[in-house]
C-alpha cells in the first residue's frame, strides 16, 4: 500500500509578519535579531510550535516576557557530529531540556512494546526525529559538551520520572531520573511559577548552585550531605531507591506519600537515597491564580508552526487543538492509570471568561478558520472553576480524588461558570459552532447527592452539551464494568454510565438528533479478569455497543495502577491485587472488546469454557434476553466490592488516547 502522505503547510508570511515572531532556532535567525549570546536555549522533543498548548513555546515565551533572550534547538539531531546541540553555542543562564508534550516512550511504543510508524509531534507525522528517553539524551549531551552550564529537565517526562518508578519498557525500577541524566536541576508539574522564581534569583547573581529551595523543583545532592532547613516544610524520607528494588512493597508503600504529597496544598518536602545521592523534591507551588495563568496564554504566540515546517508537512498534534481553546488545568478525578493530577496537580485553575473570549475572537481572525472551534476544555471537560467550597478544609487534605468513592461534599460541583463560557463563546461574532472535544465527566452533572438547585443547573448543562456542543459523537470515559476493577480506577459505577446513556438517548429524541455516544473502555488494567472482561462485554452488548475506543492498560511513571502493576500490592492498603502482566494474559482480555466480530467467536468460546464460564457464552452469543428487554440484569457480577475508603490521613481499534492540551 502506497504510503499516505500529509499536506503540507503552504501559508506564506504576512506583510507584517517575518521569521522575527518565533524565537529563533538557528544561528542566522539570532544574528538577524543581533544576538552574540542567547540567555537560555531549550531543546524539545517536539517540533516548534509556538503555541500556549506547547511546552517548549509557552515555557520560552514566559522567559522572553522576563526580558530574557531565548533561542530552541526542536528535535535536535543526537545520531550525528552532535551539531544541532553545538551550533546556538552556551546560553548565559542555563540550558532547558525537556522530551516533549508526551513521554518519548508513550510516543514511540505500544501497549505491547511494537514501535510506532508515525509521531503526532512531528512534521509530517513522521516518526525516529527523538531518541527513546529523551530528555535525559538531550541532558546527557549537553552536559558531556558543556559540562559547566547547568541543566534544568522540565516536561511530563522528567516530571513524572522525578522519584525511583517503574519503567515498563525496560521492566525494571529506574531512580529518579536526576540521578541517570546529568541534569542540574528539575523542574515538575507546570513550570511557569518555578521558572519565574529561578530566573529571579539568577538575576539578582544568586549562583546556580544555590538554587536548592524553590518549590516544585528537585535538585540531587551527596547522600551524607545534611537537608537544607526550611522553617515552613516538614519532610518525609522514602524508602531508598536499593530498598524499593529489594522489596516490592516498599515500594508501593512510597508512592501513597509521593501522590499525597503532590496533591497538597500545604504537602511536605520528600527526599530518596539512590545509591550515593540524595533527590529533594520540593514541595509544589499552590494552584496558579486566574491573572497568573491568564498572563500565560496572553503571551504573543504566533499560533502557527514555524515556517522551517511549511515544506515537510502538517504537525498532526498541532491540527487537532489549532483550533481549540484550554479553559482550565488541573483535575481533581484522580483516576489511578492517569498521570494528569500527578503532572498538573489537582486543584484546578480557570482562566478568565475574558482571556478566554479573547483568544477565541483570535482564533476567528485565522485565515483557516471556519467557524468551528473544535474544544472548550482541559484535562476534563467540566471542571471548570471548580473547587472547595472552603479551601480551608481543603489544606490538610489528602484525598488523591474529590470524587472517589464520592463527590466531597465541600467541592463546588456548579456548572453555571462553562454554562456561561459555551454561551458566551456561541455569541462571538464568526463562530457557527463549538464542540466539546475534551473527555467529559457525566458523574459530576449526574451527581445523586446534588441539591435540587443544583440539579437544575447540571440537567441544563447536560442539555446544553449535547443539544449544541456534539459533533454527532460525544466521547465519555466508563473504562470498565466491573465494580472491583471501577474502584481499583477511581471511576464511579457503570450504573452511573447507564443513567447517562438513557440521558444522552432521551435528549437526542426529543429534540430529533442522530448523535452517538462512544465509550472509552480498558483492558488488562489492575483488578481485571478475563471473567471480568466477558462480563465488560455482555453489558456493553446489552447496551448496543460495538466497542471501538478501546486500550490495552500501558502503565506509565507516576501512577497508582503502574504501582500495583509492577509490585502486586495497591499502595494505601499493601494488600495483593492481580494484575495481566504477560502479553498472552493481555491479549486474552483484549479479545472480549471484539466479540461482535466472528472470526472472534469461536476462540472466545473456548476461552470462557476454560476459565469455567461458559454459562456466560449463551448471554454473548445465543438468545438469552437482555437486560434492556426484561427490565432486569441477565448477569451481574460477582466480584463486587466496597468503596475502598481512604484512611483519615488523608471507530479504532486501539486508540492512543493522547492529547497535546494535557501534556507540556
Amino acid at each position: 500500500m502506497a504510503e499516505k502522505k500529509l499536506p503540507l503547510y503552504k501559508k506564506k508570511l504576512k506583510p507584517n509578519e517575518n521569521i522575527h515572531s518565533w524565537l529563533p532556532i538557528s544561528v542566522k535567525e539570532m544574528e538577524q535579531l543581533g544576538w552574540d549570546q542567547p540567555d537560555v536555549i531549550l531543546f524539545s522533543g517536539d517540533a516548534y510550535v509556538d503555541h500556549p498548548a506547547f511546552g517548549a513555546a509557552l515555557i520560552g515565551r514566559l522567559l522572553e516576557s522576563m526580558g530574557l533572550k531565548v533561542a530552541i534547538v526542536p528535535q535536535p539531531n543526537w545520531r550525528d557530529d552532535l551539531r544541532d546541540f553545538k551550533k546556538l553555542g552556551t546560553p548565559r543562564l542555563f540550558f532547558g531540556v525537556t522530551a516533549g508534550n508526551m513521554d518519548s516512550m508513550v510516543n514511540h511504543y505500544t501497549a505491547n512494546k511494537r514501535l510506532r510508524s508515525d509521531d503526532a509531534y512531528t512534521p509530517g507525522g513522521k516518526a525516529g526525529f527523538r531518541p527513546d528517553y529523551a530528555a535525559s539524551v538531550y541532558s546527557k549531551i549537553l552536559k558531556n559538551l558543556f559540562p559547566d552550564v547547568p541543566v534544568v529537565l522540565g516536561g511530563i517526562e522528567a516530571s513524572l520520572r522525578r522519584l525511583t518508578h517503574y519503567d515498563y519498557w525496560k521492566d525494571q525500577l529506574m531512580p529518579g531520573i536526576l540521578q541517570w541524566s546529568d541534569a542540574d536541576l528539575l523542574v515538575y508539574g507546570m513550570g511557569e511559577l518555578p521558572l519565574k522564581e529561578m530566573v529571579r534569583l539568577l538575576l539578582k547573581g544568586v549562583p546556580f548552585s544555590q538554587l536548592t529551595t524553590i518549590p516544585q523543583t528537585a535538585i540531587i545532592r551527596d547522600a551524607n550531605q545534611p537537608l537544607q532547613s526550611h522553617k515552613k516544610w516538614e519532610s518525609i524520607e522514602l524508602s531508598s531507591h536499593e530498598a524499593c528494588q529489594e522489596d516490592k512493597k516498599k515500594y508501593a508503600a512510597n508512592f501513597r506519600h509521593i501522590e499525597e504529597e503532590s496533591n497538597r496544598m500545604e504537602a511536605a518536602r520528600l527526599h530518596q537515597v539512590c545509591g550515593d545521592k540524595r533527590i529533594i523534591v520540593n514541595p509544589p507551588y499552590p494552584p496558579m491564580t486566574t491573572h497568573d495563568l491568564d498572563a500565560s496564554f496572553n503571551l504573543p504566540f504566533t499560533r502557527l508552526p514555524h515556517p522551517r515546517y511549511n515544506s515537510r508537512g502538517v504537525i498532526p498534534a498541532y491540527e487537532m487543538i489549532k483550533h481549540s481553546i484550554i479553559l482550565h488545568r488541573g483535575c481533581f478525578g484522580g483516576c489511578s492509570f492517569c498521570t494528569i493530577s500527578a503532572h498538573q496537580g489537582k486543584f484546578i485553575s480557570s482562566r478568565s471568561k475574558e482571556s478566554i473570549l479573547a483568544e477565541v475572537q483570535k482564533i476567528a481572525k485565522a485565515s483557516d478558520f471556519k467557524g468551528y472551534l473544535s474544544d472548550l476544555g482541559g484535562p476534563s471537560a467540566n471542571m471548570y472553576q471548580m473547587q472547595g467550597k472552603d479551601l480551608e478544609i481543603c489544606k490538610p487534605c489528602r484525598r488523591p480524588s474529590c470524587i472517589h468513592p464520592s463527590i466531597c461534599k465541600n467541592l463546588n460541583t456548579s456548572h453555571q461558570p462553562l454554562l456561561d463560557i459555551y454561551k458566551a463563546v456561541d455569541r462571538l461574532p464568526g463562530i457557527k459552532k463549538s464542540f466539546i472535544g475534551s473527555g467529559v465527566r457525566y458523574d459530576l452533572f449526574m451527581n445523586p447527592n446534588a441539591s435540587i438547585d443544583e440539579k437544575k443547573i447540571q440537567l441544563e448543562y447536560a442539555r446544553e452539551l449535547i443539544t449544541k456542543h456534539v459533533s454527532g459523537r460525544l466521547k465519555v470515559a466508563p473504562e470498565h464494568t466491573s465494580s472491583e476493577v471501577l474502584n481499583t480506577m477511581r471511576k464511579p459505577s457503570f450504573s452511573l454510565f447507564k443513567d447517562f446513556n438513557r440521558l444522552f438517548e432521551e435528549i437526542n429524541k426529543r429534540e430529533k438528533l442522530n448523535q452517538q455516544l462512544i465509550p472509552y473502555f480498558i483492558s488488562s488494567h489492575p483488578s481485571s479478569t478475563e471473567k471480568d472482561m466477558a462480563q465488560l462485554a455482555i453489558e456493553t452488548k446489552q447496551l448496543n455497543f460495538n466497542l471501538e475506543q478501546v486500550q490495552d492498560f500501558t502503565p506509565t511513571p507516576m501512577t497508582v495502577a503502574t504501582v500495583i502493576y509492577y509490585s502486586g500490592y495497591h499502595p494505601y492498603t499493601l494488600k495483593p491485587i492481580f494484575t495481566a502482566r504477560n502479553s498472552e494474559e493481555k491479549q486474552l482480555q483484549q479479545m472480549y472488546f471484539f466479540w461482535y466480530k466472528p472470526d472472534m467467536r469461536k476462540e472466545i468460546e473456548k476461552r470462557l469454557e476454560k476459565i469455567g464460564a461458559s454459562n456466560l457464552r449463551e448471554y454473548l452469543f445465543g438468545l438469552k434476553p437482555s437486560a434492556q428487554k426484561t427490565g432486569k440484569e441477565t448477569i451481574s457480577s460477582n466480584r463486587v466490592s466496597k468503596p475502598f475508603v481512604q484512611d483519615k490521613r488523608s471507530v479504532k481499534t486501539v486508540s492512543s488516547r493522547h492529547n497535546p492540551r494535557k501534556k507540556h
